[in-house]
C-alpha cells in the first residue's frame, strides 16, 4: 500500500482543522499526519505521497529567509532531494474577501518549490464557486491544489475536502 505524509503548518487553527480533516478521509494505514514542526526530512523514503497545507499568510512571510519560516526551511532541505517517484498534492487556506487579490498564493509557492524537486504533482482544483481577483495559486482556471476559504466559505470546506481526496484517491490508483 501506498503511504502518504500529510504536513502542515500553522499549528492550532484552520489549516490544523482542515489537515485533520483531510487526514479523516483516508484509511489510518494509508497516512500519517504531522505538524511541519514535527516532521523529520530524513523520513520522506518512509512516503510515496505528499499532501501539504499551508495557510496564505502573506507572501513577505513566505519568501523571507527567517528562522520562524518552517515552510522555506523545508524548501531548502528538500533542494538536494530529488523525489522523482514521489507525488505530492497541496491546499492552501485564503480569505478571498479580505485578500482577494492574493487569495491562496501560497498553492503558487507550493507549485514553485515542489515543481524543482521531480515529484509528480496532482490535485488541480477548479476556480469555480470563488470570488477573488487574482492568486499565483492558479493556473489556466485550476487552484494548483484544494482552495479553502474558512472565513467565508466554512460551510463548503468538508464537501470541498470530500471531493478533492475523492479526485486524489483517483489519481493515486486506490
Amino acid at each position: 500500500m501506498k503511504k502518504i505524509a500529510l504536513l502542515y503548518w500553522g499549528k492550532g487553527g484552520s489549516t490544523e482543522k482542515v489537515a485533520h480533516l483531510v487526514y479523516d478521509q483516508f484509511y489510518p494505514e494509508m497516512i500519517d499526519i504531522f505538524d511541519l514542526e514535527s516532521f523529520n526530512i530524513k523520513d520522506l523514503d518512509k512516503y510515496e505521497t505528499l499532501i501539504l497545507g499551508a495557510a496564505t499568510i502573506g507572501a513577505d512571510y513566505w519568501e523571507e529567509a527567517s528562522a520562524n519560516n518552517l515552510w522555506n526551511r523545508f524548501f531548502r532541505d528538500l533542494e538536494n532531494i530529488d523525489l522523482s517517484g514521489k507525488t505530492v498534492a497541496f491546499f492552501g487556506l485564503g480569505d478571498q474577501v479580505l485578500y482577494p487579490d492574493h487569495f491562496v498564493d501560497g498553492l503558487g509557492l507550493f507549485q514553485k518549490e515542489l515543481s524543482k524537486t521531480n515529484a509528480k504533482i496532482i490535485g488541480q482544483w477548479p476556480v469555480e464557486g470563488y470570488d477573488f481577483t487574482d492568486s499565483e495559486g492558479v493556473k489556466d482556471g485550476m487552484f494548483y491544489g484544494l482552495a479553502v476559504d474558512e472565513n467565508n466559505q466554512w460551510d463548503m470546506t468538508e464537501e470541498r475536502v470530500k471531493k478533492w481526496t475523492d479526485q486524489l484517491k483517483k489519481e493515486l490508483g486506490y
